[in-house]
């Protein structure tokens, strides 16, 4: 072992031993909750000179250690929970996309898509259709990834190969997708109560980072197929595939039950997708706001993207359930849904204290202190907005091995990034797209993400000496590449002036 590589390794070792030792997100916002009611009571004390820009006045910090203030903590408590937009936007979508994915009408349609790949394409589709996974959630990580090592394997080329392709599109690509999905609506809903501790009118679209995100799947591909083609797979030439064929997975195709229900699910999809074009394109559409518009936040199209998502789901789910006898009954659909529900239900105990902590942090007016004073320490030092932008990309990417949840992240990171980052002009649509780029990109180097020690496993299907270590030297091109190319990629487009999203802007406020 080269002296640079057991360097890389003693630092990859020294970064999973610390994550280790970091409590879980939920025990860290319970903290965070602390930490604001102790500062609020402590800065409490004193007068700021810092101006707030909401009212023209000086911020004052309030305490949430009084007796008014604790009672009102306690009686607003259950509300503020259940007041919290993220949970209803995560849940709605997931009951819809649950009853997709394990009627097993996601599935079939992924493994037909590489099915009827050309083999000169093949990587590119893995990376492709890796990406378009994000809209199932986990169905990438127990799904695309096992898959395309099957499909790479079984056409001759290394397995591991394409584990890392398909891995590199679900992980490392994550924010990369021209089709919405749950995460949008998600992330908005943190960034649109982080810009409110700023400016408490603003409305942030759910699809305010799209048209960035569209593009960059033509990125990721790319990326993802020069390396994995160029780099990656000439690399793993000299590694044996000494794995046992019988645990060495088959490549299924579709029987002819599940092609017809695969047919006529995707109909009933596109035919939801073409009837609601033709209620979206007269002018007098009871879908578009006051004024005609389609894409102003007020107009009810805006507002319905998560039920949309719901329904464009659920459908087709149905259909392809009863078709291929993965329902039996009505029972069996319903319990599609409790699947899904079930594995949201982390994220609602998360969602929990995540919710607390973010009320406290804008009641006691700690995050608008903290944001003008960043933002009058970034103006002193006179960066270019660009190379701000940069800064927030490269210190998600780092925050990112330790903390591997993205909308814990950002839940923690968006009170303080985007008020700040609006003071020096910048939008909250930008420093949102910013933020996932950084959290995409060191995803697949990180130990400390949960599916990490899965993809381990995959690889070991077919290399037994398969460790950490591996996986880590064959995806570490990829994350550098990723991290580095779309960054720049961003600043060309935000140079270019195209549109990040619907109703997006660069700077604030928006002009």
């Amino acid at each position: 072992m080269s002296t640079s590589s057991s360097w890389t390794m003693r630092a990859l070792d020294k970064v999973e031993k610390v994550g280790n030792k970091l409590p879980d997100p939920a025990i860290i916002f319970a903290f965070c909750l602390f930490v604001v009611w102790a500062l609020s009571a402590l800065l409490s004390q004193f007068t700021f000179d810092t101006i707030d820009p909401r009212n023209g006045q000086a911020v004052v910090v309030n305490n949430l250690l009084t007796g008014d203030s604790l009672s009102d903590f306690l009686s607003r408590m259950v509300t503020i929970f259940t007041g919290f937009a993220p949970l209803g936007v995560v849940l709605v979508a997931m009951l819809g996309v649950g009853v997709a994915e394990h009627s097993g009408f996601i599935s079939a349609g992924l493994k037909r898509m590489l099915d009827r790949t050309p083999k000169q394409l093949l990587t590119p589709m893995v990376v492709l259709v890796a990406i378009v996974s994000h809209t199932a959630t986990d169905a990438g990580y127990v799904l695309v990834i096992p898959l395309a090592g099957v499909i790479f394997y079984a056409m001759g080329r290394h397995p591991l190969a394409g584990i890392a392709a398909a891995f590199a599109g679900v992980s490392g690509g994550f924010c990369a997708n021209f089709i919405p999905s749950a995460i949008d609506p998600l992330l908005q809903s943190f960034t649109q109560s982080a810009a409110q501790l700023i400016d408490p009118e603003i409305q942030i679209n759910p699809l305010n980072n799209w048209f960035f995100n569209s593009a960059s799947t033509l990125l990721i591909v790319s990326i993802g197929w020069y390396l994995t083609d160029k780099v990656i797979e000439p690399r793993l030439k000299e590694v044996e595939v000494d794995g046992n064929p019988n645990e060495i997975p088959r490549f299924d195709e579709l029987d002819e039950k599940q092609s017809r229900a695969l047919k006529y699910a995707s109909l009933i999809m596109l035919v939801g997708i073409v009837a609601l074009v033709f209620i979206l394109l007269p002018s007098d559409s009871p879908m578009r706001d006051e004024n005609g518009q389609l894409t102003s936040f007020s107009a009810p199209i805006m507002q319905s993207i998560v039920p949309l998502i719901f329904l464009l789901f659920l459908l087709p789910g149905i259909v392809y359930g009863y078709m291929s006898g993965t329902f039996k009954n009505s029972k069996d659909m319903i319990d599609t849904m409790t699947k899904a529900m079930q594995g949201m239900s982390y994220y609602i105990v998360m969602a929990f204290f995540c919710a607390l902590f973010i009320d406290a942090f804008g009641k006691s007016n700690l995050g608008a202190l903290l944001a003008i004073e960043g933002a009058e320490l970034l103006k002193a030092l006179q960066l270019p907005s660009m190379v701000t932008i940069v800064g927030i990309i490269f210190l998600t990417a780092f925050v990112n091995l330790f903390v591997g949840s993205s909308s814990a992240k950002w839940a923690l990171l968006g009170p303080i990034f985007v008020p700040m980052l609006m003071q020096l002009n910048i939008s909250p649509d930008l420093t949102q797209a910013a933020y996932r780029l950084g959290d995409s990109s060191s995803n697949i180097i990180t130990p400390l993400m949960p599916y990490f020690p899965l993809v381990v496993v995959y690889c070991q299907r077919y290399v037994k000496s398969t460790g950490i270590g591996t996986l880590l030297s064959i995806m570490l091109p990829y994350s550098i590449a990723i991290l580095l190319l779309w960054t720049v990629f961003l600043l060309i487009y935000w140079s270019l002036g195209l549109p990040l999203g619907i109703q997006a802007s660069y700077f604030y406020p928006a002009g």
